[in-house]
C-alpha cells in the first residue's frame, strides 16, 4: 500500500547532510527552530524528514521535553509506516506515541495534545482496531493529524 496520490510522500535521500544548528534566539521565537522545521515537514506529510529533524533535535536534548519530542518522532514514524503499507510497524508506534505524549496533556509546547492525539488516533483507527491486518486498509489523506502551535510563531 502507499500513501494515495493527493499525499506527497517524502523518501529519505542517499547523500543526507548534517544541519548546522543555529543558536535558539529566545527573542524571535518561544520555539525552538529544529521543532518547527520538523512541524514544517509533518504538516506536508514528509513524515521521514520531520522525524529526522526531531531526532537531530531529541538526540542533543536534554531537558524536559526530551520524551515529548521523543513522541513526536513515533508519531511521524507511525504516519511514515502506515503509508508505505508496513500496519505492524504504524500499530506499534501507535501505543508507544500515547506512551510518550501522554504525560505532557493537555498541551504542551503549544501544541494541543488533546486534539492532535485525537486527529493521529482517528486516523490510524482501522489499523489499531484489527491486529491481524497486515494489508489493504487504506490511508485517508482527509484524516491525517497536522500540528498547529498556540501561540503560533512570528
Amino acid at each position: 500500500m502507499s500513501f494515495p496520490a493527493s499525499v506527497r510522500v517524502a523518501y529519505p535521500s542517499s547523500t543526507r547532510s548534517r544541519r548546522r544548528r543555529e543558536p535558539f534566539m529566545a527573542s524571535e521565537t518561544p520555539y525552538d527552530p529544529l521543532y518547527l522545521e520538523g512541524i514544517r515537514h509533518f504538516n506536508a506529510c514528509d513524515y521521514f524528514e520531520s522525524h529526522e529533524v526531531w531526532e537531530e533535535l531529541w538526540t542533543e536534548y536534554r531537558g524536559e521535553a526530551r520524551k515529548f519530542y521523543q513522541g513526536l518522532i513515533q508519531a511521524a514514524v507511525a504516519l511514515y509506516h502506515f503509508g508505505n503499507g508496513n500496519l505492524r510497524g504504524a500499530r506499534k508506534l501507535h501505543g508507544s506515541v500515547h506512551g510518550y505524549l501522554e504525560p505532557y496533556l493537555p498541551s504542551y509546547l503549544g501544541l494541543d495534545l488533546v486534539t492532535f492525539l485525537r486527529d493521529f488516533d482517528r486516523c490510524l483507527a482501522d489499523v489499531v482496531a484489527d491486529p491481524a491486518a497486515t494489508a489493504d486498509i487504506p490511508l485517508d489523506p482527509e484524516l491525517l493529524p497536522e500540528i498547529h502551535l498556540d501561540p503560533s510563531p512570528t
